[in-house]
């Protein structure tokens, strides 16, 4: 029977492995894996807080912070004052990280092409959910996994 430990150990390795594929992926790119999701779930629809982004990207408000001040430097996403509560601001990605975001979907599809080479379709279905219900088990404030679907990229919305 496997253990526990087992399972952990393997989320935790696989992760590794697409982290560090990804990260490999992207430095050309000047952006992280951990950026690119941010701008992954930007490119999902408007303008949202920073809370809530930090929220949707099951991520620290402070670490989210901190790329949001560096990738606003870069140019690839712009804050606002919030239009109804001024003590939050609102995060967009900037016509220059759309462009971004589009260029790295690109270069992160092989990755994730060789991901899931290695299963039929049923089982990569089987594995997805099996993943969010894991999740949802151990964060459940955490959201739902189909919030931040990366199976095809975001519409333009430019």
């Amino acid at each position: 029977m496997t253990s526990g430990s087992d399972i952990a150990m393997a989320l935790r390795a696989a992760y590794l492995a697409l982290h560090r594929r990804s990260d490999a992926a992207f430095a050309a790119r000047g952006v992280t894996a951990d950026q690119f999701v941010l701008l992954a779930t930007l490119a999902r629809g408007h303008a949202l807080t920073q809370r809530e982004l930090a929220r949707r990207m099951s991520s620290d408000p402070s670490t989210v912070r901190a790329m949001l001040v560096l990738m606003e430097r870069q140019g690839l996403v712009e804050r606002d004052v919030h239009p109804t509560d001024a003590r939050a601001r609102t995060v967009a990605l900037t016509p220059k990280g759309k462009r971004a975001f589009r260029q790295l979907w690109a270069a992160g599809e092989p990755i994730r092409q060789q991901m899931i080479a290695v299963l039929d379709p049923d089982e990569a279905d089987t594995l997805a959910r099996l993943l969010t219900r894991v999740t949802a088990g151990l964060s459940p404030e955490s959201v739902p996994a189909d919030s931040l679907d990366l199976s095809h990229p975001p519409e333009d919305n430019q």
